[in-house]
């Protein structure tokens, strides 16, 4: 998985909402998180529009998240301004057809989707917010493997 800056500014931009009391301007979260507005402003549109954030406009208004930060998964955000977690050339991989020796690439595919699922599905604004990770990601974060650039 490639995470791009749109994604982890979703990310970064949702936590600090989160973290928040009351509606915050974008323009607070983005001195707050270093993350430039324009790009910002179309990011928190994108998560307004999946249903994660509301907004009002005005002096009093801002942006708040629309659910209680432990029913929104690090998936979900990724999912509102990404897309799909994992595909392959811009496809599902349950949708793409292999033959001969390349057949089992589809599992392959398949596996590495269920293990970024296992993951982002788990996470919620709720576990970044008191940094209590649930224990199989704190886990695999302990792994002295993990760390490694491969």
């Amino acid at each position: 998985m490639k995470l791009s800056a749109r994604g982890d500014y979703a990310c970064r931009a949702m936590a600090e909402l989160a973290g928040g009391h009351g509606p915050m301007k974008a323009e607070h979260v983005a001195v707050a998180q270093h993350i430039p507005l324009k790009f910002l402003e179309n990011i928190l549109l994108q998560l307004k529009h999946a249903g994660l954030l509301e907004s009002q406009r005005g002096g009093d208004g801002g942006y708040w998240l629309a659910r209680e930060p432990g029913t929104i998964s690090i998936a979900d955000i990724i999912r509102a301004v990404e897309g799909p977690l994992a595909n392959v050339r811009g496809q599902r991989p349950e949708s793409l057809h292999y033959v001969d020796s390349a057949e089992p690439l589809k599992e392959v595919w398949i596996a590495v989707r269920a293990n970024i699922r296992a993951v982002l599905e788990r996470v919620t604004l709720a576990h970044v917010l008191t940094g209590d990770l649930p224990e199989a990601v704190r886990r695999l974060a302990r792994d002295p493997d993990a760390w490694m650039s491969h």
